[in-house]
């Protein structure tokens, strides 16, 4: 047998992990019909079938997922015999609102760790504001925000987060009671959104936890002390969206905008593989749309 393609075992591999044909081939700045030309020619080479693939659907086969895990040792083995030689690690410095990263953060630094394993990611988790205020003033390399309003349109939108009223599915809240809240110290803009619709919706409400973070409020849901107004993507594993029973009012969907200023072909694309991964684990399409 011939020696296989790396840059085709290389497209299989982020395939794999960002399940869309699209997302891989903006990572690998190529075509999608290329990033298929090099799959076939990849299974042609195997004699196997690598991916089960449907208009709206790209899924490992049974043979493309047994193949999965040798496919990431020989990558990692020829990235490692081109590292022999480095004298510098590279950085990527990215500040994200941590309205936006939840319960998959583990999940997407694997992803960034099987794709570039000599890359340290130096991650900034704080509100949107603080993050844009930092990327302003030269201290990120990227910064990856929700638009709360139309004060400021650069950016690239990455996809849109949906909001919810997000519970522990054993929450009680008794009619003509205060609705219990839970949020973070102001100003958040998420706060102001959620306490704005709850008073144009006429719902009372009280304020029972003011948390430090997104990880200090998704504690606070799953414990049932509150209802808070978060991200379904990033809600934590097993709340419930509460809007509907409870009659509460929709919260508006917000867009998540990436603004960068990398130099460097090799820090463009980690940070295009860094996007590619945060638009994975939203299931959003991978062109970006101007404002």
């Amino acid at each position: 047998m011939k020696a296989l393609d790396l840059e085709a075992v290389q497209a299989f591999i982020l395939i794999a992990d960002l399940k869309s044909f699209t997302r891989a081939a903006e990572t690998l700045e190529t075509t999608q019909s290329a990033v298929s030309l090099k799959i076939k020619r990849l299974e042609d080479r195997l004699g196997r079938r690598l991916f089960d693939r449907t208009p709206r659907l790209v899924r490992l086969s049974a043979e493309g997922n047994s193949f999965l895990d040798a496919a990431r040792k020989l990558i990692a083995a020829h990235q490692g015999a081109l590292g022999s030689f480095a004298v510098q690690q590279r950085r990527l410095v990215v500040g994200i609102s941590h309205h936006i990263v939840g319960s998959e953060l583990p999940a997407l630094l694997r992803r960034m760790k099987d794709a570039e394993p000599g890359l340290v990611i130096e991650m900034r988790l704080a509100s949107s504001r603080q993050t844009l205020d930092d990327f302003d003033r030269g201290a990120l390399d990227a910064a990856i925000v929700l638009r709360h309003d139309n004060k400021r349109r650069d950016g690239d939108v990455i996809f849109e987060e949906a909001f919810g009223w997000m519970a522990a599915p054993d929450f009680a809240h008794h009619a003509g009671e205060p609705l219990r809240l839970a949020t973070q110290a102001e100003p958040c803009s998420v706060r102001s959104m959620a306490v704005s619709a709850l008073a144009e919706a006429g719902v009372p409400w009280t304020e029972v936890f003011v948390g430090g973070g997104i990880a200090t409020i998704g504690a606070a849901v799953s414990a049932g002390l509150a209802v808070a107004a978060l991200g379904r993507r990033v809600a934590p594993p097993g709340t419930v969206d509460v809007g509907r029973p409870l009659d509460l009012p929709p919260l508006p969907a917000r867009d998540v905008v990436l603004y960068a200023n990398v130099a460097g072909a090799q820090a463009r694309a980690s940070l295009r593989n860094f996007v590619a991964v945060i638009r994975a684990s939203a299931g959003a399409p991978m062109a970006s749309r101007k404002p």
